[in-house]
């Protein structure tokens, strides 16, 4: 199984403050690279207190880091024609055609589908889908609202799922889980039910 897991951390509450983006590499069923980076977000040195309650990300901490014209030169090309998964995928892609749009930066192509909706298929019945319930109930231990970790521990939900399912690929693990993909490129941004904006 080959696929990469997406997460984002904001600066406030506007879809375009990315402060934090991760992205966990799976290759051959293995999760095996994690690339993380703190960003500085164009509305800095503003961060809402909500969300630094949430993360724990404070404006000095990203006072040095990048902006994200120049993490996205790294991340487009290990995104682009690949297959994306996130945790909340809606708010994730939000964040990220958001972000591209008001960057005027190219946006890739990409399939994409949410492992929440994913965890729901597989796992019926349960009272919570979240990140934490979802690893807890799988042990799977990680640093919860840090983007890197995140994005690892949606990616191993994935695995474990794949597992569950005995299905060694995302289109086999999909198509049991009758499961639809959204998707992504410079035209248009398709959401896994099926609406369509036009981008171009």
């Amino acid at each position: 199984m080959d696929l990469l897991a997406l997460d984002f951390e904001t600066a406030t509450n506007d879809p375009d403050s990315p402060c934090e983006m991760g992205l966990a590499i799976v290759r051959n069923g293995q999760v095996s690279e994690v690339r993380n980076w703190l960003i500085k977000p164009r509305q800095w040195p503003y961060f809402s207190p909500f969300t630094i309650a949430v993360h724990g990300i404070r404006p000095q901490d990203v006072a040095n880091s990048p902006s994200f014209a120049e993490v996205w030169e790294e991340a487009m090309p290990l995104m682009q024609g690949n297959v994306v998964v996130a945790h909340n995928a809606a708010f994730d892609m939000n964040v990220l055609r958001s972000t591209l749009l008001s960057h005027r930066l190219p946006l890739p192509t990409f399939s994409y589908f949410c492992s929440v909706s994913l965890c729901r298929r597989v796992w019926p019945g349960h009272k919570g889908y979240g990140l934490r319930p979802m690893c807890d109930m799988h042990g799977i231990q990680f640093a919860h609202h840090r983007a890197g970790n995140d994005a690892e521990a949606a990616a191993k939900l994935v695995l474990c799922a794949s597992r569950k399912a005995g299905v060694t690929n995302v289109d086999d693990l999909l198509k049991q889980s009758k499961l639809k993909c959204g998707g992504l490129s410079p035209q248009e941004h398709r959401t896994p039910g099926g609406k369509v904006t036009l981008l171009a």
